[in-house]
């Protein structure tokens, strides 16, 4: 099968934002499929294009069995909803070309593509058009709504505008997947009709996994063996709200076994740095290499997952089965009855979205309950194993794909005898 993924972001190694689109396609070109991927220059998590790219020429590379091409990318040094805009419209005017020409030179049997960005999909839909391909639309958040809810776009006309044709361009797709349940239900609000799959984010049971202790990593950052270790791992971003992180550090200033490592980067991290110069129980750190990433999760006693209320099941945090994977409860801030909340159920505590004061009792809760914090770390890996595994999801997203490819080789034949 031969599958060309337009997508916005693909980095080298994988770790950060891109992860989802390159991990598939890897996954894909090991299957013995012919995978090709036309993406941006690299620029997570310092929002810098990475040395050795450029974001003003194209590049060809085989990344792990994928060709593939990077185009020219605007990445601006400050974020704004406008920015976001045009870094993604200026993306999607450089990879045309280069989908264009593959959808007619090399003929690919399905296009996939994700979302978002929404100026991606005209090109996705006319490439899929002129290689005779159904094309794959695969939603990874709602992009448009989140940044109306977080107030980085607010005139009324443009999100009309927006989601009027975002809807029109996701009902051209043959086939439209989202990762939750309830992001598929929304897709239904949104009057988008088309067929929709459920195809969740994943780990990796072979890269994150519970291990016996870490005290490896935290001997070689200063971590006493006793401390309580409450830690974020991710993107600084508007949606995950980590401010509200700060607030609990604070609370919790009183308690000296208590410490919050927040590790990451992104807009919000020098925010976060200026407003917790005075406590001395936060540590910011950078993104760790991959080879010390499942450590990093042990090394915790419990991860912090806040979420922004005005975004609730309009994004999904992709860290969430990772973090479980480490065999480590999740203390989430979410309202009753999300798809966060409901995945968090009975292998972590869920607190109020932004109540920071919330979270910090439910961290004192877990520091004096070592056998509660025991069995929902427990619980939290078995759910990880049972509901995100990677090669589960993968295989099951596979024969999708060969579905697809059978149902337009059926339709193909009937328009040719017609």
């Amino acid at each position: 099968m031969k599958i060309l993924i337009s997508a916005c972001h693909f980095t080298p190694d994988n770790i950060g934002v891109g992860k989802f689109s390159g991990e598939m396609a890897e996954w894909l070109a090991s299957r013995g499929h012919e995978v090709r991927a036309v993406v941006g220059a690299p620029f997570y998590p310092h929002w810098k294009i990475l040395d050795g790219y450029s974001g003003a020429r194209y590049l060809r590379e085989k990344v792990r069995g994928v060709d593939v091409v990077r185009c020219p990318i605007y990445v601006p040094r400050t974020q704004s909803g406008l920015k976001r805009l045009l870094q993604y419209t200026v993306l999607a005017l450089t990879a045309s070309p280069v989908l264009l020409f593959w959808a007619v030179r090399w003929k690919p049997d399905i296009v996939w593509t994700v979302m978002p960005p929404l100026a991606g999909m005209p090109t996705a839909l006319l490439a899929a058009k002129l290689a005779e391909a159904p094309a794959w639309l695969h939603v990874q958040d709602f992009e448009i709504d989140a940044a109306f809810e977080l107030g980085l776009l607010r005139k009324p006309m443009l999100k009309r505008m927006f989601l009027g044709i975002e809807r029109r361009l996701m009902s051209s797709f043959r086939v439209v997947s989202s990762i939750t349940p309830k992001m598929l239900a929304a897709l239904r609000t949104k009057n988008v009709s088309t067929n929709s799959v459920l195809f969740p984010n994943w780990f990796d049971p072979n890269v994150i996994y519970p291990l016996p202790n870490a005290d490896f990593l935290r001997e070689s950052l200063g971590i006493p063996r006793t401390a309580f270790v409450a830690l974020y791992s991710g993107n600084l971003g508007e949606k995950q709200g980590v401010d509200s992180l700060v607030d609990v550090a604070r609370h919790l200033s009183d308690n000296p076994d208590f410490i919050l490592i927040i590790c990451g980067d992104g807009a919000g991290r020098a925010r976060l740095a200026s407003a917790s110069t005075d406590l001395s129980n936060i540590r910011l750190l950078p993104l760790q290499p991959a080879s010390l990433f499942n450590a990093l999760l042990n090394m915790a006693d419990a991860h912090l997952l806040p979420q922004r209320s005005e975004v609730a099941d309009l994004v999904m945090p992709s860290k969430l089965p990772g973090m479980l994977a480490s065999g480590r409860p999740v203390i989430a801030g979410a309202k009753p009855n999300t798809q966060l909340a409901q995945e968090v159920e009975g292998c972590g505590v869920v607190v109020p979205p932004s109540d920071s004061a919330a979270m910090a009792d439910a961290i004192r809760k877990l520091m004096i309950n070592t056998e509660e914090r025991r069995e929902l770390g427990e619980r939290a890996a078995k759910r990880a194993i049972e509901h995100w595994s990677k090669d589960r999801i993968l295989l099951v997203f596979e024969q999708h794909l060969k579905r697809l490819l059978a149902e337009n080789a059926v339709l193909d034949l009937s328009l040719g005898e017609t």
